[in-house]
């Protein structure tokens, strides 16, 4: 079994001295090197580049720069999502953004994870677990997101959170460690004026 394919099935693998892995970051980063320096009005370049870099693009997406990945081919973005300023996704495991989401600056979402004793970390091992975001999220800004997480539908998370568990649909959290402050009600619904 290859380095990827060691990825790939949720086991410790060699993320920093693998020659396959290290080829595949360096194509990401290229693309987005060229993301990133594309003027905002050229949307169609823009578009392509991410097309190009990522697993799957909904439709009416918008990604603000500067914006980073590992591979980008794990990234799924649904329709109508927006990622802000400055989010850098470490997809060593992919990460599910649903349609409708709204992203905030500064967003981290980091599916790898690294040994505890240095002795393991320095053989350059590390091991990743997929993050998902449901439709309809609302993440405020300087959010990141650690490995294994879900975020349910629905679901508003504050500005400045660290989730490092999963956090139901429907509700509002925030906090570091982010926690389930309460669900989201019809007192919350903005009346006609």
């Amino acid at each position: 079994m290859n380095e990827r394919q060691r990825r790939d099935t949720g086991l410790w693998y060699d993320a920093n001295y693998d020659e396959s892995l290290v080829k595949e970051r360096l194509d990401a980063e290229e693309l987005t090197f060229e993301l990133n320096r594309t003027a905002p009005q050229d949307a169609e370049r823009r578009n392509a580049l991410l097309k190009q870099l990522l697993g799957s693009l909904g439709e009416h997406v918008e990604i603000l720069t500067p914006f980073f990945v590992d591979y980008g081919y794990n990234v799924s973005v649904g329709d109508w999502s927006f990622i802000n300023h400055g989010a850098y996704l470490m997809d060593g495991a992919s990460i599910t953004i649903g349609s409708h989401v709204f992203i905030g600056p500064n967003f981290g979402a980091y599916t790898a994870q690294h040994p505890l004793l240095a002795q393991d970390r320095n053989r350059g091992l590390e091991i990743a677990h997929p993050i998902e975001i449901g439709d309809d999220v609302w993440i405020g800004a300087d959010v990141k997101v650690l490995a294994g997480v879900s975020i349910g539908r629905g679901s508003v998370i504050g500005a400045g959170s660290l989730i490092t568990r999963s956090i139901p649909e429907g509700v509002i959290a925030f906090g570091n460690p982010c926690r389930v402050i309460r669900e989201l009600n019809e007192d919350d619904k903005i009346g006609d004026e």
